[in-house]
């Protein structure tokens, strides 16, 4: 079976920003060397994704639709891959209301078989959240 490791926020947005170029590759070889040696599958978490995608916006000055392919394509890389698996990738695909954010805190209730309540109702829109 292989090791499963979570990857923080600060390792994530080194690996969609690339920069500064020389610890990203850095970065890389880590990662790479400790799935290669160990076999384990780095994973990130729907808060990293959120958080990430905040740094790179503010930090990085990227459009949220380019920090939204940066990061979807960082987590199909074949590096790292997310947590909560395809949901994750169909939250950062979509384009319209509700936010990114909304379908990440929808998701993570959702895999813990919850139902998410809001005040929001384009969150509310999302299946399995509802207005109390």
């Amino acid at each position: 079976m292989a090791l499963l490791y979570g990857i923080d926020t600060s390792i994530l947005v080194r690996l969609v920003a690339r920069k500064p170029q020389r610890e990203f590759e850095a970065c890389v070889r880590q990662l790479a060397g400790l799935a290669e040696e160990r076999g384990c599958r780095l994973l990130v978490s729907n808060q990293a994704i959120g958080e990430a995608y905040a740094a790179l916006m503010h930090h990085y000055a990227i459009s949220s639709r380019n920090a939204k392919a940066g990061l979807s394509d960082t987590l199909t890389s074949g590096l790292v891959e997310p947590l909560n698996g395809k949901t994750a990738l169909e939250a950062l695909a979509a384009s319209s209301a509700p936010g990114l954010f909304d379908r990440l805190i929808a998701d993570d209730y959702a895999k813990a078989g919850l139902e998410t309540l809001t005040l929001d109702r384009k969150m509310a829109s999302l299946p399995g959240t509802r207005l109390p």
